[in-house]
């Protein structure tokens, strides 16, 4: 049987979440992309110590072993069980010795200061709780002149997404699904005011045209997908909406959307770098 930690309860939902879709996560080329990029970003060389932040199902510390060779090591976190099982199994298919997996809570992690070379995140930087806390965390962690490299999807990422922000707005709530960082001005602030050097933010983007009927239908889905996490204060300001009138302004603000090529659904992706400075200062 699987480990389980003690989390509070929006880090049990997301926990669960990501139980429910071990199985199929890697599904898809579109994780594996933002994997290679981190690694090209952040220049991860044999002999190295990586810190993988919400492993998952670890195909970013398990590029990142093969890169740093029997020299290196690779330490995955993740508070999922389920997806460390899946990760485990493929270290055990590869017979890699230098990756290792913890189910911890990346918030409350205790490692030495200065024990790694690089700090890699991807696919779960929105989902921190405390994400200055948590930088200032990480960046004890880092060697002097360590790197962080972290993805995040751009605040106009994801059309539905964007779609239910506005239409509940109009009812006073302020959705921010899964925790957006907001602008880039602002991301890069929190890396610095964490103490971090250097910032270099790169963007990609990985949309294409969707159908309307394809998002129009994901209305149920969306909603739970973005308060399943969320403080029950959220859902109790959710009950108070009528449902039935905030769909059909979702709908009609899709349907103003419409090309003939489709809907765009925006994938802009950040690349968020950021350098411990090479003499340790305190921050």
């Amino acid at each position: 049987m699987s480990q389980q930690l003690d989390l509070n309860d929006y880090k049990q939902r997301i926990a669960d979440l990501y139980n429910r879709r071990s199985k199929n996560y890697d599904d898809g080329e579109w994780r594996l992309q933002i994997c290679h990029r981190l690694i090209e970003y952040s220049q991860i060389s044999p002999q190295q110590h990586i810190l993988d932040i919400g492993t998952g199902t670890g195909n970013l510390a398990i590029a990142s072993a093969k890169i740093v060779g029997a020299g290196g090591r690779v330490i995955g976190v993740d508070i999922s069980p389920q997806m460390l099982d899946v990760a485990r199994s493929k270290v055990k298919a590869l017979s890699l010795s230098n990756v290792e997996f913890q189910l911890a809570d990346a918030e409350l992690l205790d490692y030495p200061a200065n024990s790694f070379d690089r700090i890699l995140c991807a696919n779960t930087f929105p989902w921190i709780e405390d994400k200055q806390a948590a930088l200032r965390t990480w960046y004890k962690f880092l060697n002097p002149g360590g790197l962080i490299a972290i993805h995040t999807p751009a605040n106009t990422a994801y059309i539905g997404q964007v779609v239910l922000r506005s239409v509940l707005g109009r009812y006073g709530m302020k959705l921010e699904h899964s925790n957006r960082i907001g602008s880039i001005e602002s991301c890069k602030q929190l890396f610095v005011n964490a103490g971090f050097e250097g910032i270099d933010i790169k963007t990609e983007q990985h949309g294409s045209y969707v159908s309307f009927d394809s998002v129009k239908t994901k209305w149920k889905e969306l909603i739970s997908f973005s308060f399943h996490s969320k403080s029950e204060e959220l859902l109790s300001q959710l009950a108070l909406i009528p449902l039935a009138e905030a769909k059909a302004k979702f709908e009609a603000e899709l349907e103003a959307l419409k090309t003939e090529q489709g809907i765009w659904d925006d994938l802009t992706t950040l690349y968020i770098l950021g350098r411990k400075a090479e003499i340790n200062k305190p921050v």
